[in-house]
């Protein structure tokens, strides 16, 4: 176990989508997949970072898509923030599998299975050691789970966010279809947008940018990359801070 004094950060959100829980799959979610990033937050946990997730649903539901063959957008997006529940659920079931205490902590009510968002309460859990997964996204629609991470990562206090995703950073264009695309070290947040470089949604890079929060894009693909980059080692691009 790493003394907490080599991390480079002591509270962060994690933020990935539900994509990263399919694995190969086409739909749904992929138990080993979802293992092996539970033993990601798990290497994290064990140096001592007090942790929060936010999981997207898009693995399940996504809302937009819903809204563009012609459901109700309000409607579709409740359901996305279902099916981030449900995500949220499995996560905790596997970090619990490896003896890490987990809460999920709901905006929308359902305290048969997860916690109400209160926000003492989570910054007290956290506190004791225990990773949050914040779930529903921030409760209301139109607002995807991008923004609700950078929502409660500003309300938990956290130094960063961290972006999993399939690459090891921001690229000037899509690494998987041109081989000449250049990572990003350091990007601003304006320039983010002005570029359109997807790292989050526009309203999620605002609030970041708003109060001076860096999110580190990185590839959760990678083993130990989430531990390595807290550690200071490894690829990933920094927006802001």
């Amino acid at each position: 176990m790493s003394d907490t004094q080599e991390t480079t950060f002591k509270r962060v959100l994690l933020k990935i989508s539900g994509e990263a829980l399919m694995g190969d799959q086409a739909y749904g979610l992929h138990p080993p997949t979802v293992e092996r990033i539970a033993r990601e937050v798990q290497s994290v946990h064990d140096m001592g970072v007090e942790i929060c997730m936010v999981i997207g649903g898009g693995n399940v539901f996504r809302g937009l898509q819903g809204s563009a063959q012609g459901m109700e957008r309000t409607t579709a997006d409740y359901m996305g923030m279902l099916a981030t529940v449900m995500n949220a659920l499995a996560m905790q079931s596997a970090l619990e599998g490896l003896g890490v205490f987990t809460r999920v902590i709901s905006a929308i009510r359902m305290d048969e299975v997860a916690e109400p968002y209160i926000r003492r309460r989570a910054v007290r859990h956290l506190e004791k050691k225990r990773v949050c997964i914040f779930a529903a996204g921030t409760g209301n629609p139109y607002f995807t789970t991008d923004t609700a991470a950078t929502l409660r990562a500003n309300e938990m206090n956290c130094e960063a966010i961290f972006k999993g995703t399939k690459v090891d950073g921001v690229y000037d264009k899509d690494p998987v279809k041109y081989d000449d695309a250049v990572r990003y070290a350091h990007v601003s947040y304006d320039e983010v947008l002005q570029k359109h470089l997807g790292v989050m949604d526009a309203s999620a890079i605002a609030l970041a940018r708003d109060n001076n929060l860096p999110i580190i894009v990185f590839s959760l693909d990678e083993p130990g990359g989430f531990r390595g980059i807290l550690a200071g080692e490894g690829k990933c691009t920094r927006v802001g801070g």
